[in-house]
């Protein structure tokens, strides 16, 4: 994404003082935090895309790369309880790249509270979005939700990644929820959600998790997305899912290049979805073992240049 030095910004100065032991933007009750974020990317001239809007709260802090907006920790968690909101708005033309700093770690709270990260992202014809953060790792006796609810205008792509870490080391996990409402062009693409518990065995068993501890998905929209004949790159499925060798799922119209590697310990589903879009689910043993398999299935090619 090029950089605009001129473009306006407003975000939390890095040294801020940690709402959990004094002055925060963000309202406490109880130790809980309420913390919110907001980026507006417009196309500037040249193809420079810029940034009037920059806001963030502990502990949601917003820092501009030349590559990317990165989301920055500003303080331990979330823990059980905090309620984060992060609002995503592009605008006609413009590209957009969200990342964060670190993969974030749900801790359990006080209350046994359920902690809250709710995404909003707004995308309008010719917008691009990349939003490619970090794992959540949920530690053992933590509870916490990512909630995504996206509207992309006819003409509008994205690329979004979510994944899920039930535990840290020799932990087996909290629990977890993720949920994905997607609009394009005014009516519903997706509609999906996952709740998992690394307490619970009906979690962990072949009905959801397969034994498995890492879950992720990968949507990729883009409106000039064409699933076509089958090519020498290999068969199309005519229907349904199948199986690419002992591991992996693969649905209807998706071409499966023969060089795809297959991990033993990998579950993968390719779904072409009822609009210009394919979303692309893993199931694995470790973070980077998933990050492999959504990254080789998922991957729509060359993104634009920064």
């Amino acid at each position: 994404m090029p950089a605009d030095p001129a473009s306006p910004a407003a975000a939390t100065p890095a040294d801020a003082v940690s709402p959990r032991f004094g002055a925060r933007p963000g309202g406490l009750a109880r130790n809980r935090i309420s913390a919110s974020a907001e980026i507006v990317a417009v196309a500037g001239p040249g193809g420079v895309t810029r940034l009037p809007v920059l806001s963030s709260q502990v502990p949601l802090v917003l820092r501009r790369t030349p590559d990317a907006v990165y989301v920055v920790g500003g303080a331990a968690g979330p823990i059980g309880g905090d309620e984060l909101d992060l609002r995503i708005s592009v605008r006609a033309g413009a590209f957009l790249r969200v990342r964060t700093a670190a993969a974030a770690i749900a801790l359990p709270g006080p209350d046994g509270l359920e902690s809250v990260l709710r995404v909003t992202v707004d995308l309008e014809a010719g917008a691009r979005l990349e939003y490619l953060p970090e794992p959540v790792v949920v530690s053992a006796g933590a509870r916490h939700a990512t909630i995504f609810r996206v509207t992309l205008t006819a003409g509008a792509s994205l690329l979004l990644r979510d994944e899920l870490l039930l535990g840290r080391h020799g932990e087996a996990g909290g629990a977890a929820r993720s949920v994905l409402r997607v609009d394009y062009a005014g009516r519903p693409l997706l509609r999906q959600s996952l709740e998992v518990s690394g307490a619970d065995p009906v979690s962990r068993g072949p009905a959801v998790l397969a034994g498995h501890r890492a879950a992720g998905t990968l949507l990729h929209v883009d409106p000039a997305m064409d699933a076509g004949p089958a090519t020498d790159a290999g068969p199309a499925v005519t229907s349904g899912l199948r199986a690419v060798g002992s591991q992996h799922l693969v649905s209807d119209t998706m071409q499966v290049p023969a060089d795809i590697p297959i991990y033993a310990d990998t579950t993968v589903a390719v779904m072409p979805l009822a609009g210009p879009g394919v979303l692309v689910t893993a199931l694995a043993n470790d973070a980077v073992t998933l990050r492999q398999q959504l990254s080789v299935h998922g991957s729509p090619g060359p993104g634009p240049s920064a």
